[in-house]
């Protein structure tokens, strides 16, 4: 009986396909092509002094001596997920005009870096760490392919920087706390701690003058992507074909209904 009201009603399911499958072929066709840049990470070796050990008092009393290789990793990939570095990488780059009208519900030039930040993590970038092999993959999705692989460049640098610079700054005031301790105390034993610390802390500046990879390795670089992420034009149409099946079929058996009880 359901076989003969569909047979029945076999204009109305298809005339419903059909219509659904051409809004999709129009859509898909019509989308902005969005293409994905992704570059493979690993993070960088922590390097802490070799006397950090022997020394891990003291080194925590004076707050010096490196940070640990959890809490580093951690940091680093917040400073990556975090609005404050989106909003520089969008000032650096220029992209508040580049982001309007994108799908925001903001009215292109209106779009403030608030709307901003919130559309480059939505739509722009994409984190994804490996807890187990400690792999962060990072993606960049755009209109244009060597666009999207040039800001993953630009954004590993970036972030980068950022933590090299904080590194340096720490160095710097622990580099000054331990030459003031170094003079104001008279004893030996205190002092050779003190200068073995500050040691360790002169090595950690070095380093970090001369790393530029300091808080991530590219394992495998961004490069220009061949064919775009989405629109998935295929999947678009075969999803168009089924939805629009099951609304003909309740289209169908509804309008039975209505007869048959008029009836």
């Amino acid at each position: 009986d359901l076989w003969l009201v569909v047979w029945r009603g076999k204009w109305l399911v298809v005339s419903i396909i059909a219509v659904c499958a051409a809004l999709s072929v129009a859509y898909s066709l019509t989308a902005t092509k969005w293409f994905q840049a992704h570059a493979v990470l690993m993070y960088a070796e922590e390097s802490t002094g070799p006397l950090s050990g022997s020394l891990g008092g003291l080194a925590a009393l004076a707050n010096v001596g490196g940070l640990d290789a959890g809490s580093s990793r951690d940091e680093a990939l917040a400073i990556l997920r975090s609005r404050d570095f989106a909003a520089e990488f969008i000032q650096k780059n220029d992209l508040l005009e580049a982001f309007a009208g994108f799908g925001s519900e903001t009215p292109q030039g209106e779009l403030d870096m608030r709307d901003a930040v919130k559309f480059f993590h939505e739509n722009v970038l994409r984190v994804q760490e490996d807890r187990t092999s400690g792999r962060v993959t990072l993606s960049i999705f755009w209109t244009d392919g060597h666009t999207a692989a040039a800001w993953a460049k630009t954004t590993i640098e970036l972030v980068n920087e950022r933590m090299r610079q904080r590194a340096l700054q720490e160095a710097e005031t622990n580099i000054e706390f331990l030459k003031e301790q170094l003079t104001s105390n008279n004893i030996v034993s205190l002092q050779q701690s003190i200068s073995n610390l500050l040691e360790t802390e002169l090595q950690s500046l070095m380093l970090a003058q001369g790393n530029k990879d300091f808080a991530f390795r590219v394992i495998d670089p961004a490069q220009p992507p061949k064919r775009r992420s989405k629109p998935r034009r295929t999947l678009i149409v075969i999803s168009s074909v089924i939805v629009g099946g099951v609304l003909a079929l309740f289209a169908v058996f509804i309008r039975n209904a209505f007869r048959t009880r008029a009836s």
